[in-house]
């Protein structure tokens, strides 16, 4: 691996490229924060998609992706003197030394818990009126509930059992059932919300990523189903003039197909 002094070097040539790029590129110059947001949203889930694959050459590019929209962001703040990238990185550590007290100071943790439930307490002493202040608005409502659950119960609401969360899914699916049978749009919409919230608490429990194990079956899925488009290609007969029957022999051939 390279030695520090070298990922300093590696480190002042991207900010000497960004500063190049701003000054010359037209279309780097046109850039605001408001325009780099959604491109940067996009970066970071192209690195989220190079992760679940294991893609560690591909983890590089994307990690570089993210890196640069960062200098960028800094770039841009430094040319308003609100902030520059020193401002950023010192900003980090100081968080990262005030909310490890455990290593950087005398506080004494068992485990990982502790650690997280620590991390709570200073947040709320840092001027947050709620624990769950810090999560985005604009997560992804898999992502966010995750995030909820995880953080209401550092602050221990939470359930002891596995079990237990699984007895609140079930009860959940019985009141989603009720509403189906009384066919009440609104409510079912609210109870299959339940359903759902449930059913990703029951995950944490697991120890399940459930965003990762949706996006698994999401991929598994898109697999079979290109593997039955490719064999209606072969017969010449397009999809929808196949019954379901038909399908379905493609569909549990894509099954036994090899993992990749």
């Amino acid at each position: 691996m390279n030695s520090r002094q070298t990922q300093l070097q590696a480190f002042e040539r991207l900010l000497d490229i960004m500063d190049d790029l701003r000054e010359k590129c037209p279309w780097d110059k046109k850039q605001t924060m408001q325009s780099l947001r959604h491109l940067t949203i996009e970066e970071t889930y192209e690195l989220g998609d190079a992760i679940l694959d294991n893609d560690l050459t591909e983890i590089k590019k994307e990690l570089g992706d993210v890196l640069l929209h960062i200098v960028f962001y800094a770039k841009i703040g430094s040319e308003t003197k609100d902030f520059d990238i020193a401002d950023v990185c010192n900003e980090i550590c100081d968080k990262l030394i005030h909310r490890h007290p455990h290593i950087y100071s005398d506080t004494v943790v068992k485990d990982e818990e502790e650690v997280k439930q620590n991390w709570e307490k200073l947040k709320l002493k840092e001027g947050r009126s709620s624990v769950l202040e810090g999560v985005p608005k604009s997560l992804p409502a898999l992502v966010k509930a995750s995030r909820i659950q995880d953080k209401v119960k550092a602050v221990g609401f939470d359930w002891d059992e596995p079990h237990q969360v699984w007895e609140k899914v079930q009860e959940e699916l019985q009141e989603l059932q009720v509403e189906v049978a009384a066919a009440d749009q609104d409510k079912m919409e609210a109870e299959f919300g339940d359903v759902l919230f449930s059913m990703i608490n029951y995950a944490r429990f697991l120890k399940i990523n459930p965003e990762d194990a949706l996006e698994r079956t999401n991929k598994k899925f898109i697999k079979r189903f290109q593997y039955l488009e490719s064999k209606a290609d072969e017969l010449g007969k397009p999809l929808m003039d196949m019954t379901l029957a038909e399908m379905d022999v493609f569909w549990e051939e894509a099954k036994r197909l090899p993992k990749k």
